[in-house]
């Protein structure tokens, strides 16, 4: 058993940031002593390190802890997966850092984003997200995905994102008004016939995710404008009600 001050000399992760993992449940000390402190055995440990690569990943500690708690879950599958997606991430880094080394070597400040796209870590942690929750929406998602090739899903991809660019055009609005709702039922409607059923609890939970400060949130931001996300969320809160 390793109290909370030797955790923290041991991982490198505050006591501060235990403390709140503790609090909102996501890491429960093994045991508590009648002093009060918090204590923690190698199982405990092991979930922080799980934690923690889901973190390097950018997963929010909501989804963290929804993965973690699901009864489906499969820590070797979720190794495997994890290790996929730094592979990736390593890979998008390795580009972003060529391109800008270029622009330094040749003075010449050119518009190519290309290396700034994480579109494809982005469809594989969603993915990896909804198949660790074994839910039905997954389900779906798969048969309707199974042996689609790689130009429909960019395809499928680019529409989405098409339609947040529309909510971009008009985020200074009113989110209530008629041309933002029907929006709004525009992307339930495309989630809908290309991923899975996109109900009204499952809609306004994607609109939770939507401004969660992750990489979902700057892709939006990054088609539609600073405050797309945002403006998303409120609108399909509205939606929902």
């Amino acid at each position: 058993m390793k109290t909370v001050k030797e955790v923290s000399a041991f991982t490198g992760v505050s006591v501060r940031t235990l403390h709140h993992y503790d609090a909102i449940g996501l890491l429960k000390p093994s045991r508590v002593t009648e002093a009060g402190y918090r204590l923690y055995d190698d199982a405990a440990l092991q979930r922080l390190q799980s934690i923690l690569l889901f973190r390097t990943l950018r997963f929010s500690l909501k989804e963290i802890g929804q993965i973690l708690d699901s009864p489906h879950f499969n820590p070797q599958e979720a190794l495997e997966q994890q290790l996929t997606m730094l592979e990736l991430q390593r890979q998008q880094l390795d580009e972003t850092i060529a391109h800008v080394r270029k622009m330094k070597e040749t003075g010449v400040i050119t518009m190519n984003f290309d290396a700034f796209n994480t579109d494809k870590l982005d469809r594989y942690a969603e993915e990896a997200k909804a198949k660790w929750g074994k839910t039905e929406a997954y389900k779906e998602f798969e048969k309707k995905t199974d042996g689609q090739s790689k130009e429909q899903m960019a395809a499928d991809g680019e529409g989405l994102m098409a339609i947040f660019a529309e909510l971009g055009a008009i985020r200074h609005t009113d989110p209530a008004s008629k041309e933002a709702q029907t929006l709004i039922a525009k992307l339930q409607a495309f989630i809908t016939d290309h991923y899975y059923t996109c109900t009204q609890p499952i809609l306004k939970g994607l609109g939770q995710l939507y401004i969660a400060g992750d990489s979902m949130t700057e892709n939006i931001d990054r088609v539609g404008g600073e405050g797309t996300a945002e403006f998303a969320h409120k609108a399909i809160e509205i939606y929902t009600r």
